[in-house]
């Protein structure tokens, strides 16, 4: 389990992380979401100790990442696929975290046939592989320990469709044995299919948090309209806002309410429905309005 209590860090006046507290659980894969530059990669670097924080704290099972006797064998980190030695072979790379832990030669052995890596590929020197390989080589180097829990930032970078779903089934299948997953990525779909728990992140800050159901079934109703101009105003008059998203409405309201406000305004519907059959996508972008840097997330 990680609890992270009150995670604050502040580079002078600029506040990255702003008083977070939440916990990802034991046999669940739990998700962090947010916009580019919403403090996701610094919350998760104080987590394993690259970045001290300014106040609060991150506890792996109730110890700091840091005070952890053999850390590998506990925490399986990914953050920056790109840090990796270039000069060494990706079958050096996992035979010194073996080594550092205290593994058997084998286990090398294991994950690179784990995570797809061929024989050649393995003996290949990190600057001649691509994003995908160096994203499996991170996900080797994170699981080579067994650890109880893992930490990914981005690990389906660079990764093809089939990639994608091996990390899913991968992840998924270390959850259900009992693992803690806290997962940051910018595809939302993936995170939709795989995350039990979402925890969205704006500016520094937690904007929602709960379980996927919880997050998805209170995010409204979705109407499309092709006077969405026309309802938008309807509903502004009967005090129910509306929040413009992918072509309709995201309504805070049920959706028999909407209906009666566009039968009063005589607008067509061409969809209406609750919002939880809308997905992740549209739930993301209307708590994140305010704080999205680009409008994309990330």
């Amino acid at each position: 389990m990680i609890l992270v209590e009150s995670l604050t860090k502040k580079y002078g006046a600029f506040t990255a992380v702003d008083d977070i507290t939440f916990t990802a659980q034991s046999g669940r894969v739990t998700g962090f979401l947010g916009p580019n530059g919403a403090g996701k990669s610094t919350a998760m670097r104080a987590m394993v100790g690259l970045t001290r924080p300014t106040a609060g704290r991150a506890t792996i099972d109730g110890k700091d990442y840091t005070s952890l006797g053999n850390p590998g064998r506990e925490v399986g980190v990914l953050l920056d696929a790109s840090a990796q030695h270039n000069g060494r072979t990706g079958r050096e790379i996992l035979s010194l975290s073996a080594a550092t832990m205290g593994l058997p030669k084998q286990r090398v052995a294991e994950m690179i046939a784990l995570v797809g890596l061929t024989d050649e590929e393995a003996g290949r020197r990190v600057r001649n592989y691509s994003l995908g390989m160096r994203q499996r080589l991170g996900i080797a180097a994170a699981l080579i320990g067994d650890p109880r829990v893992l930490i990914l930032d981005e690990p389906a970078n660079g990764l093809d469709p089939a990639g994608i779903r091996w990390m899913r089934d991968l992840l998924r299948g270390y959850a259900n044995r009992g693992g803690t997953v806290l997962l940051s990525s910018h595809l939302l779909h993936e995170i939709e299919v795989i995350a039990d728990d979402l925890v969205v992140i704006g500016r520094g800050r937690i904007v929602a948090q709960g379980t996927k159901e919880e997050l998805l079934a209170g995010a409204g109703t979705l109407v499309r309209t092709p006077d969405a101009d026309a309802l938008a105003t309807q509903l502004a008059g009967q005090q129910i806002s509306a929040t413009p998203v992918d072509g309709g409405l995201l309504v805070d309201a049920d959706p028999a309410a909407v209906g009666q406000a566009a039968l009063e305004a005589a607008v067509p519907l061409t969809e209406l429905r609750p919002a939880d059959g809308a997905g992740l996508e549209d739930m993301f972008l209307e708590l994140t309005a305010d704080t999205a840097r680009e409008g994309v997330s990330a």
